[in-house]
């Protein structure tokens, strides 16, 4: 089921959220580098999920999966001998945050990626790797790594990613002696740096952090076993919440109230926007209540919401602004131009600028064959973008495959609604 075909309706009803994706990547690494056995629950198993299951694998950890459950059983790592060879799919995050754990070994490593993910940016690793002896050479889908990652002063950048800093946060605490990171420009998408922060925490990890731009390490630390539940995501949650804010009735549940994830701030923009979100029996409530009218959003700490958020202000009165979405280029697809041209084809008024969208909104779209551009951001924003078209049904081209990226389920749940 590639292509996805939708008849445009209202959705109401009420949705499980699924487990965050962001934050399973990290419990799921930080129990693999713990000494003992783990128990992850409520996870999900995305291509993403699994692509960092099959990388802690790599480096010698042991899992099971339940998916009658959703729990991943995880025991104590142990060392192999050969070098290490680790298939990230196309997974950022699990690229970005496994590279300095496997450097800790000091063997050979060689990492294969799909899709975009090698062309996605890596210039931060790559120049602190040129400073610290550590080699790297990528061809083709391949990456090549050749070094050892020691105790000492990291400076990266922070506006490109901040995947980068997790990585380095995840592997320095095993070092023999105490680190530091040192981020050299703005630090961005803090948001998910909390995430980092509050796992490592709760596996017994000391970090210090220095308003975002400098974080001090100490050395020969040990993860400490841990049971772990991760909550709800926001991030997917957002699609259905703009579901009922557009439109239709919808309710969200297994949200965390004081989720530390930076994709809350769709709650505020929803908010913002004049549509209505309400607690209501014990989930969050999104529906459309009067006219909503135009902002700004700043997507400088959101950028995965960025489509989601061009689908609510498509239908928002009077013109409404995305700016500091520059990165939105270096995603599964350019996000940017993906989200204009697609959004633009269902006959949205919206203007793409350098890292800016400007949108002026409509009452409906038209329906017309759109392509997910097989990024699944990209394909769950044009489904929601449905329900307010008129005319014929419409057609996701390679949605189905999309969504598995994430969320597998996502077209399921809609069509139950």
């Amino acid at each position: 089921m590639n292509n996805i075909t939708i008849k445009p309706r209202m959705l109401k009803g009420r949705v499980k959220v699924p487990p965050s994706k962001s934050i399973a990547h990290r419990a799921i690494i930080a129990a693999a580098l713990s000494k003992g056995d783990c128990t992850i629950g409520n996870v999900a198993l995305s291509a993403d999920i699994e692509a960092t299951l099959n990388g802690i694998r790599a480096l010698g950890s042991k899992y099971t999966y339940s998916k009658k459950d959703g729990r991943v059983s995880i025991g104590t790592r142990k060392r192999s001998g050969g070098n290490i060879e680790i298939d990230c799919g196309e997974s950022g995050s699990t690229l970005r945050f496994l590279i300095p754990i496997a450097l800790l070994s000091g063997k050979k490593i060689k990492l294969i990626g799909h899709g975009r993910l090698m062309q996605r940016p890596m210039e931060p690793y790559l120049k602190m790797f040129s400073m610290h002896g550590i080699s790297c050479i990528t061809e083709g889908n391949c990456m090549y790594l050749d070094g050892k990652l020691k105790s000492g002063a990291y400076e990266i950048e922070g506006n490109i990613s901040s995947q980068f800093i997790t990585g380095l946060l995840f592997a320095l605490p095993l070092a023999e002696g105490d680190s530091e990171i040192i981020v050299t420009t703005t630090a961005e998408s803090r948001g998910y740096i909390d995430l980092t922060l509050d796992v490592l925490k709760k596996f017994g990890i000391r970090v210090e952090n220095h308003n975002y731009m400098r974080y001090v390490i100490p050395g020969g630390q040990s993860y400490k076993a841990q049971n772990f539940i991760v909550e709800g995501d926001y991030s997917q949650a957002a699609f259905f919440l703009v579901a009922g804010a557009i439109g239709g009735d919808v309710v969200c549940e297994g949200l965390s109230a004081d989720s530390l994830q930076g994709d809350r701030e769709i709650i505020d923009i929803i908010k913002r926007t004049g549509a209505k979100i309400e607690e209501k029996d014990g989930g969050i409530r999104a529906r459309q209540t009067g006219v909503m009218h135009g902002i700004t959003v700043d997507a400088r700490e959101i950028p995965d919401l960025v489509p989601i958020i061009s689908v609510l202000l498509a239908f928002c009165r009077g013109e409404s602004n995305i700016i500091n979405a520059g990165r939105l280029r270096m995603k599964e697809s350019d996000r940017l131009e993906a989200i204009c041209s697609e959004l633009g084809h269902l006959g949205a008024d919206i203007t793409e600028g350098a890292d800016s969208l400007k949108i002026v909104g409509r009452q409906v779209l038209e329906s017309n064959n759109v392509s997910s551009r097989n990024d699944h951001r990209i394909a769950m924003a044009l489904a929601i973008a449905a329900q307010r078209c008129e005319g014929l049904d419409i057609t996701i081209i390679d949605a189905g495959e999309a969504v598995k990226k994430s969320y597998p389920d996502f077209f399921e749940v809609y069509n139950k609604l």
